[in-house]
């Protein structure tokens, strides 16, 4: 790209949940699905977990993000928005890729659901129960 902002792509995975992240020179504002952040995750909570990454290398309000995020419920595609804005954070700094690793943000949580296994009952391990008789 030719043109004078930084801009950075990146994808974040959790489970499911897959979140492409855009990341420009900008105000600050992070919009997913076409709406802003605070509409799709309400909570105090939420909000501060997706902020984490921008608190951490102390770039709150210098960027904007637009991400998509599809797939999986909604504590994963949170944990997706965190990895993919961690790892846009990384390629515009090699100083924030070193603070984002030290903490974490940049290991994709590998924990997915358990498929389930032939001739048990309805879970990963739940086997039916036998009679007392």
């Amino acid at each position: 790209m030719a043109n004078s902002n930084k801009l950075s792509q990146s994808v974040g995975r959790r489970k499911e949940s897959v979140a492409r992240v855009r990341l420009i020179e900008g105000n600050g504002q992070i919009i997913i699905n076409s709406k802003p952040a605070a509409e799709v995750f309400p909570g105090i909570i939420w909000q501060k977990t997706y902020q984490r990454p921008f608190e951490l290398t102390k770039t709150i309000g210098k960027y904007t993000a637009t991400v998509k995020v599809t797939g999986g419920g909604t504590s994963s595609q949170l944990g997706a928005i965190t990895h993919g804005i961690s790892r846009s954070l990384a390629q515009i700094s090699p100083e924030f890729r070193s603070q984002l690793k030290k903490y974490g943000f940049l290991t994709r949580d590998a924990r997915v659901k358990e498929r389930r296994k032939y001739g048990l009952a309805h879970k990963a391990r739940a086997k039916k129960q036998s009679p007392k008789r």
